[in-house]
């Protein structure tokens, strides 16, 4: 029997929901849809603070572990449900459930509706990853981008301000931001250069953008990195963290934002980054929506591309 022939009515898949992705988006509860494409599948919900990690290899070692790890969720759990579908060396099916979802629109999975059929039809493509290594820590999977300087210090503000709602807490973070975000130091390859932000993606990327914070490869083999060298306002580091082409395209049009000569881009296969922040500054990265936080005074963070990481269910493009 072969694996979509096995895997039509969901036998052998659990799929885990975080229902608290896309909660700035109003979008239909896939229930349903699971019931009617693939009875056959073990649906968990994570619990307020159960961890995605936790319920994963609580299944994978009874007795019937799954032969697909599904998630229904946003780019982070999509991302962390990566990770350990290569740890357990099984193929993932991603469906959208965040808000944003860079990868799995990347990979054409506009909806789970799209995703089942991909399943159903054993349609499973490789899929590129970098490993992202900080300090002496393990490795993390990252599917989009890792980034370091203004865009970890925007999201970290507005997680401060999370009882504020999403809309709130993100204007009163930009707020805070534009009187208080600061360059960093970053040390690469011996030189030193002070900046506004760094952003690694996986695989090459839109030359025009700074904040690539979606993937355009389904394979990738390199990582296309964007240096904001500190030579403009905080205004301009803010503006550089559009991702979208309009608004971009807006903000260039009234010179708000960077510099192409500000603007450092490598192709690179791997990345060997200090990284350190001003005194009271904080010492954080972000990978794929993920805040991380390291103990003050800086830390060194080593990326690597890892080409065909990963079986994803996709359409063929």
């Amino acid at each position: 029997m072969d694996s979509a022939t096995q895997n039509s009515d969901g036998t052998g898949v659990l799929i885990v929901r975080n229902s608290r992705s896309g909660s700035a988006v109003i979008r239909e509860d896939p229930a349903e849809t699971f019931a009617e494409r693939l009875p056959a599948a073990v649906v968990r919900e994570l619990a307020e603070g159960e961890d995605l990690a936790d319920v994963v290899e609580e299944v994978m070692e009874s007795d019937a572990a799954p032969a697909v790890l599904a998630v229904y969720g946003g780019d982070g759990s999509v991302s962390r449900m990566a990770h350990l579908a290569r740890r357990h060396d099984r193929p993932m099916l991603a469906m959208p459930g965040g808000t944003f979802n860079h990868f799995v629109r990347a990979l054409g999975l506009t909806d789970v509706d799209v995703a089942i059929d991909a399943l159903q039809a054993g349609s499973a493509v490789p899929v590129g990853v970098v490993e992202a290594t900080a300090d002496d820590d393990e490795p993390v999977t990252v599917l989009n981008v890792v980034s370091v300087g203004a865009y970890p210090e925007l999201i970290g503000e507005r997680e401060r301000r999370s009882s504020l709602g999403k809309w709130l807490g993100g204007v009163a973070a930009t707020w805070s931001a534009l009187r208080r975000t600061e360059p960093l130091t970053v040390v690469l390859d011996g030189k030193r250069a002070r900046v506004w932000s760094v952003f690694v993606s996986v695989g090459r990327n839109d030359p025009d953008r700074v904040a690539t914070m979606q993937r355009q490869e389904v394979d990738a083999s390199v990582l296309d990195v964007r240096i904001h060298h500190a030579r403009g306002s905080r205004v301009r580091a803010l503006a550089s963290l559009a991702f979208g082409k309009r608004t971009a395209a807006v903000l260039r049009a009234v010179r708000l934002f960077p510099r192409d000569a500000d603007i450092e881009r490598l192709v690179v296969p791997s990345l060997d980054l200090k990284v350190t922040p001003q005194p009271g500054r904080p010492s954080v990265f972000v990978h794929d929506g993920e805040l991380e936080e390291r103990a003050p005074g800086g830390f060194r963070l080593r990326c690597v591309a890892v080409p065909d990481a990963l079986q994803v269910y996709a359409p063929r493009q």
